[in-house]
This record gives structure tokens, sequence and C-alpha cells, in this order.
């Protein structure tokens, strides 16, 4: 590499970081304040919150990363051109075939960062934050620990704790259990403690009434208690937690095993070839992106106001492959022999950014041609 070439790389990495921590930032803001607001609501302590956070973070740089190495490529490219930059080496005998070339190695370095990500990182955290899910969703000490909130942590089950003392006294408690239409219970008590016992939890209350309406004869039949122990282990699910799921899949599983992983986790052989070649193709995108965005910013002449119309072109040709990339994968999802074609959107941006070079590389080609089909026409 040249000076210039390390020049130009050192640019676009600096500009990639900054679009990438911006866009990571603003991404990753709007999914921790919605979970913020239904973790800490549902009673879990703010290390959970943050622990949940962490884990969908691979997940939004893996959204982010094909955008800030457009952006990164756009801006530092605009600049250079803006400044005469590349003007300057052009004149100098640099041709767009030549200029590329920092741009396929910025490229691939953000296309092996996509692929540690997509390969590795993204499925063992959406993996592991399932888990976390579901753990956090059998915590009783979450689903009932909420004072002054009325919760249902279980279907027709209604619970309210006035207050909860330093000591873990629970005051003033309110339960009601409309599980059996036809018998619907009511508890209330001035004291209660959560108390574990036989690998189970109960509710033991103090001082309390009980009231159970018959709705057969439409009567209520009420009873004091000194203390009452409610088991509420039956309202947390039992259920064992599974894993088995296409996208917690390994690659070189998708990929070379799909058969055990279809039978694993009961997905059609067109959702494991789409997620396995996904993964890659995501990578490829990271590359075909700074090339057209290069490539297009290269069309036209030097001009002090920017390079404004190559700017929005690039950006809609980007928008047309990502659109391939849709189109493409409803018949790979029907039938898992179509995966050649996940590989449409990289190979035709390749071939896009060919042709734009190509133009970039004879300015004069269409004016020619004009030329000579106005003089064939005199």
């Amino acid at each position: 590499m040249t000076r210039f070439d390390r020049y130009m790389l050192s640019q676009f990495m600096v500009l990639f970081g900054f679009f990438a921590l911006v866009l990571v930032s603003i991404f990753w803001i709007n999914k921790a304040v919605r979970m913020f607001d239904r973790l800490i609501g549902d009673g879990q302590p703010a290390w959970v919150f943050l622990e949940f956070t962490a884990l969908t973070l691979p997940s939004v740089i893996g959204v982010v990363l094909p955008i800030a190495a457009f952006a990164g490529t756009v801006y530092v490219t605009n600049r250079l051109t803006t400044e005469s930059e590349l003007t300057v080496m052009q004149a100098t005998g640099y041709s767009p075939w030549r200029l590329v070339r920092p741009v396929i190695i910025y490229g691939i370095l953000i296309a092996i960062m996509m692929s540690v990500l997509t390969n590795l990182l993204i499925p063992v955290s959406l993996s592991q934050l399932h888990l976390r899910k579901s753990e956090v969703s059998k915590n009783i000490t979450a689903k009932f620990l909420t004072e002054g909130e009325f919760l249902h942590p279980a279907s027709g089950i209604t619970f309210y704790i006035r207050d909860i003392t330093p000591e873990g006294e629970l005051r003033d408690v309110f339960l009601s259990d409309r599980r059996n239409q036809n018998s619907p219970v009511t508890y209330t008590s001035s004291r209660a403690y959560l108390v574990r016992e036989g690998g189970g939890t109960k509710l033991v209350m103090l001082d309390g009434l009980s009231q159970t309406l018959r709705t057969n004869g439409n009567r209520l039949f009420t009873t004091h208690f000194d203390d009452f122990s409610y088991d509420i282990s039956s309202l947390i699910s039992k259920d064992e937690v599974s894993l088995n799921h296409v996208t917690f899949a390994s690659t070189p599983d998708l990929l070379l095993r799909p058969g055990e992983v279809a039978v694993r986790t009961r997905a059609t052989l067109g959702q494991i070839a789409y997620e396995g070649h996904n993964r890659i193709n995501q990578a490829l995108l990271c590359i075909v992106a700074a090339l057209v965005g290069f490539a297009t910013l290269l069309l036209g002449t030097h001009s002090r106001f920017g390079v404004w119309w190559q700017i929005i072109a690039a950006f809609v040709l980007l928008v047309g492959i990502k659109m391939v990339e849709g189109i493409v994968s409803g018949p790979v999802l029907a039938n898992a022999a179509m995966w050649p074609l996940m590989y449409i959107p990289a190979v035709g941006g390749v071939v896009l950014t060919v042709i734009l070079l190509h133009i970039a590389a004879n300015p004069g080609l269409f004016r020619r041609r004009r030329r000579s089909a106005q003089g064939g026409g005199s």
C-alpha cells in the first residue's frame, strides 16, 4: 500500500467509527428505553436491565455496520472530491480502478467485523438473551414484590401490595384468584411473607380474610384466618428452556448439516438455508455498500458545491440492492435449493461498481457516442 492508500484507508476507518458509534447509540437507546420500561416496571433490578441491553448490542451493531460503512465512504469521498484531493491524484495518473484499492481493503475489514458478528456473537448473544428472559419470567420475586401496583402474574390472578418493609414484610396484601370461574376466591391480609419451602415458594398471609363466591347459588362464603399459606409456585411456568431455534444454530451446522438442524429446531430447510447464507451475504453487502458509494461519487467533475446528486444516486442504488435482497428471500425460504439467489444482491453490487468505475474512467464515453450519433444523422 502506498502512502495515499494508507491515508484514504485511515480516513475511511475514522469516519466509519464515528458513524457506527452514532448509529449504534441511536438504535441501542431506542431499544433500551422500551426494555427499561418493561423490565423496571416488572420489578427487575437495574443490573438485569444492563445485562439485557448488553446482550442486544451485537444484533444492533449488525444492523448498523453496512449503513456506517456506506456513510463513511460517502463522507470521505465527498470531502476528498470537494477539496480537490481526488482530482489531484487523478491528474497524477491514478485511474478510478487504482483509487478503488483502499476502498476494497476498507470493505473487507468491515466484512470481517460483520462475519464475526453474524456467525459468532449474534447467535450466542441471542441464545443467552432468550435464556435470561425465560429465567426472569420465572422469577417469583420480580413478579410479586412490587408495591403500589395491581399485578397480573398469571391469567386470572390479580395481586396487590400496599407497602414492603425493609425487613421483607408485605403490608396490606390483596390476592384474587379467578382461575375457577365457578368459585373465584379473594384473599386479603394485613401482613404477609414470601417463604421458600421444598423447592417451591409460598405466600404466608397473617391476620386476613378469605372470600369465596359460589356462582351457582350466588352465595358468598367468608373465612377469617390467623395465618394461611398459598402456594404461588404453580403460577410460574415450569417449561424447560429450549435453545433449539434456527437463529441460535452455528453457521457450519446450518450449511453442512441442515437435516440435523431441521430435526432439532423443527424449521424448514428453506429457513435453514436462508439463515446460513444470509450470515455470509451480510458480510459481502458491507463490501458492496462501500464500493457502490465510492464508485458513484467518482462520476461527474469537480464542483465547489460538492457531489450531492451523486450522493443521492448512491443512496438510491443501495436501496435498490436492499430491495433485491428482500425479493430473493422469498424463493429461498420456499425452496432451499434456491440458495444461490441469496448472493444476487452482492454480485449485482459488484457488477454495478464495475460499470460505474468504467464510466468514471472514460468520462467522454457518452459524449463521443452522442457526437457519432449526431454525425450519422446529418
